[in-house]
């Protein structure tokens, strides 16, 4: 059992620019990345056999986004809104180089 004041493991970090996850830091993440695209494949061949059956596998990835999406959420870093790093001062990040004297 982990103490409580231990940090937890990040398996989706935060995307630097824009809002949502990137792509995943450690094994258990591609495994659920790899098991989603798996799951779309089988679901594919299986429901799409029968092509009247397209509003079905429409349904099915829906549910099988939520549940991506609910993984990413439970173990990724807390989504927002991020545009880039922030520093203290722009002269900081080095996009003044070139007017240097």
């Amino acid at each position: 059992m982990k103490p409580s004041g231990a940090p937890r493991k990040i398996w989706f970090p935060a995307k630097t620019y824009g809002w949502g996850w990137g792509p995943p830091v450690c094994w258990q993440g591609w495994a659920v990345v790899f098991a989603y695209i798996a799951a779309a494949c089988v679901g594919a061949m299986v429901i799409l056999s029968d092509p009247r059956r397209a509003y079905w596998y429409t349904l099915y990835m829906l549910a099988l986004t939520a549940a991506l999406i609910a993984v990413s959420w439970w173990k990724g870093e807390k989504p927002g809104w991020r545009w880039g790093e922030k520093t203290a001062d722009p002269r900081e990040s080095g996009a003044d180089q070139s007017r240097k004297r």
